[in-house]
């Protein structure tokens, strides 16, 4: 495990000090003019939270991540960019399945899970599970799109009705599953579910490009 780090937020949704990576993205990516900052123990992170972000900083940290070719397209004006996007990828269906969330204005990947042996659709449930579970955690209030219809559903149903057999190579799958559809049961959200409309605004922005 990595030695901790603190993040200073001087400007951005909430401002404040984070522990993690994600919380300090999510504050800051797509906010305008936002300030930010990791810090080595939580002392120093203190110092400089009651401190002008211009003592520490000369320009935003330059992004972590390397973005896909069509990361810098410009979105449609409908779209919500401070939201969170899920995707789910299978090579073979059912085969290696993956799945995983990106800060829409920012392209920043969020989660990342798999692979794992299942189905596409199964993936894309999960997905927004663990999307609806992250935000309520995180205290967090954005949308989530999903290009999914299926997995939309079962989401409503808080049940998904997979075909898929129970079975041991899918065994693990199924126990996902089950604490997904548990986590549904026993949590309220505000959260949105959006659908994300691939023919009229391309690929959601958390899609694997595979196709």
């Amino acid at each position: 495990m990595g030695k901790e780090k603190f993040y200073v937020v001087w400007a951005g949704g909430n401002p404040g000090i984070y522990t993690s990576w994600t919380d300090c993205q999510l504050q800051t990516k797509g906010y305008e003019g936002a300030k930010y900052k990791s810090f080595e123990t939580r002392e120093e992170a203190e110092k400089a939270f009651a401190s002008s972000p211009y003592d520490y900083i000369k320009r935003a940290p330059a992004a972590t991540h390397t973005p896909r070719k069509d990361a810098d397209a410009p979105l449609p004006a409908c779209v919500t960019e401070n939201s969170l996007a899920v995707d789910a990828a299978c090579s073979g269906n059912p085969g290696a399945m993956e799945y995983r969330g990106v800060h829409v204005a920012s392209r920043q990947e969020v989660f990342h899970f798999g692979p794992v042996y299942g189905t596409n659709n199964i993936g894309e449930f999960l997905a927004i599970v663990h999307g609806l579970a992250l935000l309520k955690q995180k205290g967090f209030d954005m949308p989530i799109y999903s290009d999914s219809v299926n997995a939309i559903n079962w989401i409503k149903q808080k049940k998904c009705k997979t075909k898929l057999p129970r079975e041991p190579k899918t065994e693990e799958l199924f126990k996902l599953i089950e604490r997904a559809e548990k986590w549904l049961r026993e949590n309220t959200y505000t959260t949105k579910i959006m659908k994300w409309e691939t023919k009229q605004w391309g690929e959601i922005p958390a899609d694997f490009g595979r196709k």
